[in-house]
C-alpha cells in the first residue's frame, strides 16, 4: 500500500503510516474492538462443515409438506434472505409471500453473522419455477436476499466437531463479503488529508455507491476521472516508474509493458478497472472487483480464493501524491495488478485465500501475516540481487528505496517464523522477508497450510467457480475423477510426443 515519508527538521524522516499493515495487524483491530471476521458480525458462533451451516432457530422449523417429508427436487425453489431482528419482521416477509400466492414447505430462521442484529430466514416454496421467479423479484424490493435454490439439508444441520466460520461456497457469494467494509469508504478519520476537504469527500461517496451497487457477473462501470487525480495518479506513476527497472522483480517488469499496451498505464491516464480485469483474466485467470474500503482479513482473503481481488476505484487526496492513509487504486493499480497477470503468482495468491477458508480466528491472522510480509512486502533473488515483488513496496517510493538498502533487515520467509512477525502500523517494516521464488514460497505456504485445524480440505472447481469441501470418500473420488482425466491427455500428449518426435 502506498506512503511516503514526512521531514522533521534536523531529523531522519519519520515513515508515513502503510495501509496494508492496518488491514492485517491484529494489534490494529483488537485496538478498535474489531475480530477477525468483521466488525458488524455477530460473535455467536456458526458451522461450516461441508457446506452445512448449524442455525440457533428463534422459532420452530414449519413443515407444509405432508409427514414433513421432502422430495428430491428439495430447495429448487428454496431462498435464504435477511431481516432486521425486530418485532413483527416475519410476519411482514411472510406477507410477501401472501401476495404472491406461495405456499411454503418449510422455513428455519437463525442470527445473521454477516450483519449484526440480522436473522437469516431459509424459506422452501411450494410453487412453480416461474411462480418463484416472480417472488424472488417482489422480495427482492424488501428484503436481502443471500442465496435461493439452497437445499435446507445444505444451509442447515446440526453437525459434530468444532465451529467453523461461514465462508462462500460460490463466487457470487463474494457479493457479500466485498460489502461488509469495516472503516473508510465515505468515513474518513480525522488525520485523513481530504477529511477537511467537503469536494473529496463528496467524490469518496460516489466511489462507495458504485462499489457497493456493484454484483457478481457485472461489467466494473468505467470512472471519469477528474482532471486533479489524472494528476495525482501521473506523480505517482511517474516517480514508481523510475525506480522499477533496478528494484521490481523481472515477472513485474516483464507484465507492465502489456498493462501499457492493453490498459492504458500512462501517466496520463487511470487505467480501467474493467480493462485491467479483462486482461488478468486472459493472463492468469484473476479477475478484480470494485470494493468501497477496508475489507476483514477473512473477506479479503477468501476473494484471493476464488482468483478474485477487492480492488478500490478512488484516488488518494491531491494534497500530498506520495502518501496515502488507505489502499487507492494508485496502490492497487501500480503495485498488485502486474504481478496478478503472472500465473504463478496467481496460484501463490490463490492458495493463501484457499487456506483461510473456514480457518479460526488465529490461523487466519497467521494466514493474514504471511500475505502481509510477502505479496504485500515481499523479495525475492533474482541474479543475485534482492528484488521487490510484494505490492507495498512496488507502490511505495519510501519504503521500496529502505527496503532494498543496506538498512533493511531481510531473513529468509519461513511461514512458522513469518507469521509471528509483527506488522508494523507507522514505520518501515523491521524485516523484510525473501524467497527465492513464488514456486518456492508457494510450497513452503502449502506445508504450513496443513497445520491449519479445520475438519476438512477445499478444492476449488474452476469449471463452477465454486468450493468443493473434501470430507469423504465420495467428494475426494470426485476430485480423483477428474484428475484422471487431466492425467489422460497428458499421456496421449507424450505418446504423441513419443510417436512424431522420437522424445
Amino acid at each position: 500500500m502506498a506512503s511516503s515519508h514526512v521531514m522533521k527538521t534536523n531529523t531522519e524522516p519519520v515513515p508515513r503510516m502503510q495501509p496494508a499493515m492496518m488491514m492485517f495487524s491484529s494489534k490494529y483491530w483488537s485496538r478498535r474492538g474489531m475480530s477477525l471476521d468483521s466488525a458488524m458480525f455477530d460473535h455467536q458462533q456458526q458451522r461450516h462443515t461441508g457446506g452445512q451451516m448449524s442455525r440457533r432457530t428463534s422459532f420452530c422449523p414449519i413443515n407444509e409438506v405432508k409427514n414433513g417429508s421432502l422430495t428430491e427436487d428439495d430447495g429448487k425453489t428454496a431462498v435464504v434472505f435477511s431481516l432486521k431482528n425486530e418485532v413483527g419482521c416475519l410476519v411482514k416477509a411472510l406477507r410477501l409471500f401472501q401476495e404472491k400466492r406461495v405456499n411454503l414447505r418449510h422455513i428455519e430462521s437463525r442470527s445473521s453473522r454477516r450483519v449484526l442484529n440480522e436473522v437469516e430466514i431459509f424459506a422452501d416454496c411450494s410453487c412453480s419455477k416461474k411462480e418463484f421467479n416472480e417472488l424472488l423479484e417482489h422480495l427482492k424490493d424488501h428484503v436481502n436476499i443471500i442465496t435461493f435454490n439452497t437445499p435446507a439439508h445444505v444451509w442447515s444441520v446440526e453437525a459434530d466437531g468444532d465451529d467453523v466460520p461461514w465462508f462462500p461456497m460460490k463466487i457470487s457469494e463474494l457479493d457479500q463479503c466485498s460489502k461488509r467494509v469495516l472503516m473508510y469508504g465515505s468515513e474518513l478519520d480525522a488525520d485523513h488529508p481530504g477529511f477537511k476537504d467537503d469536494v473529496y469527500r463528496e467524490r469518496r461517496k460516489y466511489f462507495v455507491e458504485v462499489a457497493m451497487n456493484y454484483k457478481f457477473g457485472q461489467p466494473i462501470p468505467r470512472i471519469e476521472y477528474t482532471a486533479e487525480e489524472i494528476r495525482t495518479w501521473g506523480v505517482v506513476f511517474r516517480e514508481l516508474t523510475k525506480l522499477y527497472p533496478t528494484h521490481a522483480c523481472r515477472e513485474y517488469l516483464k507484465n507492465l509493458p502489456l498493462l501499457r499496451k492493453d490498459c492504458g498505464y500512462r501517466e496520463d491516464n487511470i487505467p480501467q478497472l474493467e480493462d485491467v480485469s479483462l486482461f488478468l483474466r486472459e493472463r492468469s485467470g484473476f479477475t478484480v472487483r470494485p470494493v468501497a474500503g477496508y475489507l476483514s482479513p477473512r473477506d479479503f482473503l477468501a476473494g484471493l480464493a476464488y482468483r478474485v481481488f477487492n480492488c478500490t476505484q478512488y484516488i488518494r487526496h491531491s494534497i500530498d501524491p506520495l502518501y496515502t492513509p488507505e489502499p487507492d487504486t494508485c496502490h492497487e493499480l501500480l503495485g498488485h495488478v502486474p504481478l496478478l497477470a503472472d500465473p504463478k503468482f496467481a496460484q501463490f495468491s490463490q492458495e493463501i485465500g484457499l487456506a483461510s477458508l473456514g480457518a479460526t480466528d488465529e490461523d487466519v491472522q497467521k494466514l493474514a501475516t504471511c500475505y502481509f510480509f510477502t505479496i504485500e512486502f515481499g523479495l525475492c533473488k533474482q541474479d543475485g540481487q534482492l528484488r521487490a515483488y510484494g505490492a507495498g513496496l512496488l507502490s511505495s517510493i519510501g519504503e521500496l528505496t529502505h527496503a532494498l538498502s543496506d538498512q533493511a533487515c531481510v531473513k529468509v520467509f519461513d511461514p512458522k517464523t513469518t507469521c509471528t512477525q509483527e506488522c508494523l502500523i507507522t514505520t518501515f517494516q523491521e524485516v523484510y522477508f525473501v524467497s527465492d521464488s513464488f514456486e518456492e514460497a508457494k510450497e513452503k505456504m502449502r506445508e504450513f497450510a496443513k497445520t491449519i485445524k479445520r475438519p476438512f480440505s477445499v478444492y476449488y472447481n474452476p469449471y463452477t467457480q465454486s468450493i468443493d469441501l473434501l470430507k469423504d470418500t465420495q467428494s475426494i473420488e470426485n476430485v480423483v475423477r477428474d484428475l484422471r482425466s487431466d492425467l489422460t491427455i497428458v499421456c496421449d500428449a507424450l505418446g504423441k510426443m513419443n510417436t512424431y518426435m522420437g522424445i
